[in-house]
């Protein structure tokens, strides 16, 4: 199980360099309860099955075995968590050091993931959430990348198109997991690669992508939705860990292949993504991050609106497990309770 079973499809280095820890061919999963509660032919693509617990290993493990054919020695990345966790699982499994500027609201439990494989990591103040300060900090990353024995790892096409190609696989996958009638894809969004990924993935089928961001980094679903050609640069605000993404990266890119394959954008509360967040755990027994839940709150959204076809499969990407944003499940399980008792009370219950 890897991404190199693709291999033929994408820029591929040789076969001694393809590192795996045993990243993708994750399952689509029919929705059991919120689909049919719905109305709906709900799907799941799970990536949260990954080695690192998210899709961002099929990046790293493109990244890392191109690093290792051009024998580079140092990865310097950018990160608000999962790029940071899988580059660095997959930089010690090839013996290269890895070194990662993260977003200032990065999780204190994707950073402990970086630091337990062994990555140098530094956060920066405004990183992630002002534009200005994001821009100038991927450009210091960038200037530290360009040193000799260095690579310069960024989950975007814009920074890193051979790492990103490895994501491509998602879409691979589903073309092989959907039949030939149209789907609709809905795929979270913070600065656009995951959804442009998946979209080059299913290049010349019917399927539809959704680009879903949260209200308060609406820099791609909102000028889309509108009908514009451009993605815009904001102040970010949303608290979507993994979402805060000021910039605009990929963003034109995805509105054009979006719009193109006939999806749109979305844009969701962060209340409402919390919530579904629960929904997911309680009603499908799938525990994902809140940036996991995003698209399928979208989606029902737009099922409700009449933006999709009910009779037509939808699917939602989750992107990562749970365990990676300790604050939201304490907000999740914040009513409920584990009381310790005697074993002659609990016969007594």
């Amino acid at each position: 199980m890897s991404i190199w079973r693709f291999a033929d499809r994408f820029p591929s280095p040789p076969l001694a360099h393809r590192i795996t820890l045993g990243e993708g061919q994750t399952p689509l999963l029919a929705s059991r309860n919120i689909g049919p509660a719905n109305g709906m032919r709900l799907f799941f693509k799970l990536e949260t099955g990954n080695p690192t617990g998210s899709y961002k290993d099929r990046f790293a493990a493109a990244a890392v075995a191109d690093m290792l054919a051009r024998g580079i020695r140092r990865c310097v990345a950018t990160s608000s968590g999962n790029t940071g966790a899988a580059l660095a699982a997959y930089c010690a499994a090839a013996g290269i050091a890895c070194e990662i500027a993260v977003v200032e609201t990065a999780p204190v439990e994707k950073l402990q993931q970086m630091l337990a494989y062994g990555a140098a990591l530094v956060r920066i103040h405004g990183f992630g959430a002002d534009a200005d300060i994001t821009r100038r900090a991927i450009d210091a990353v960038r200037r530290r990348a360009s040193l000799p024995g260095n690579a310069l790892q960024i989950s975007a096409f814009c920074m890193s198109p051979t790492g990103m190609a490895g994501v491509q696989t998602i879409g691979y996958e589903l073309l092989d997991q959907l039949n030939e009638e149209r789907a609709h894809v809905f795929i979270p969004a913070g600065g656009g690669g995951l959804t442009l990924a998946v979209a080059r993935g299913l290049k010349g089928s019917r399927h539809s992508v959704h680009c879903v961001q949260p209200t308060g980094n609406a820099t791609i679903a909102a000028p889309l939705r509108a009908g514009q050609d451009r993605a815009v640069a904001v102040e970010c605000s949303t608290r979507i860990s993994g979402l805060q993404v000021a910039s605009v990266l990929d963003g034109d890119a995805v509105i054009q292949v979006c719009r193109e394959s006939g999806g749109t954008g979305h844009l969701v509360d962060d209340d409402d993504t919390w919530r579904t967040q629960a929904q997911l755990a309680r009603e499908e027994g799938i525990f994902t991050e809140p940036a996991g839940a995003i698209a399928l709150s979208a989606a029902l959204s737009a099922a409700r609106r009449g933006d999709v076809d009910r009779l037509e499969p939808v699917v939602c990407v989750v992107t990562g497990t749970g365990f990676k944003d300790k604050p939201s499940v304490e907000r999740m399980t914040a009513t409920s309770t584990c009381p310790l008792m005697t074993l002659d009370e609990y016969e007594l219950r």
